[in-house]
């Protein structure tokens, strides 16, 4: 609960929130009555998973949040994402940090796959699940309306996946 103000400074940042709500901010409410909720409900069901803050090394400032959970749809698989302030984007911390979490997934916690899911149209994205070593897998339509001014068309979602023996072929 300490971080609700750093939670709300980012997801009060339209651009931030550009690909998540369409741009429209989560209100503070929100955050305390909903997003810190389920973010901490991950603790209490799983020894390994959740969600943890970026923390700048040099400044001690909040940057965001990763998470690495299994997978709404498919438990056996283990989903990968993040979000951050856009003061820290093209710096490499999406890189670094996910890069980070695949590595403790396959060689501590025996992950056979993690899965990635963002919307067609966010190649900043895209480019980080790529260079992580992500594979395409899919287009899908997400169950959702789409955002206000937005066409249908314009909210396909896309999957990356690395399964522990293309992982492992990649850093042999």
């Amino acid at each position: 609960m300490d971080d609700a103000d750093n939670l709300f400074q980012l997801d009060s940042d339209p651009e931030v929130m550009h690909y998540l709500t369409g741009g429209i901010p989560h209100s503070r409410e929100f955050i305390i009555e909903t997003s810190l909720p389920r973010y901490l409900g991950f603790y209490d069901r799983f020894d390994h998973f959740g969600f943890w803050a970026a923390i700048e090394r040099k400044t001690a400032r909040f940057m965001g949040w990763f998470h690495f959970r299994p997978h709404r749809e498919n438990p056996e698989e283990i989903e990968l994402g993040y979000r951050l302030m856009k003061r820290f984007w093209g710096a490499g911390y999406a890189t670094e940090g996910s890069l980070a979490l695949i590595e403790h997934g396959f060689r501590d916690l025996g992950v056979s796959k993690v899965v990635a899911t963002t919307m067609t149209q966010n190649r900043r994205s895209r480019r980080v699940m790529e260079k992580i070593g992500l594979r395409f897998e899919r287009e899908f339509v997400y169950p959702r309306e789409p955002f206000p001014g937005w066409r249908a068309e314009d909210c396909m979602e896309v999957k990356y996946g690395l399964t522990r023996a293309q992982w492992l072929e990649t850093t042999s």
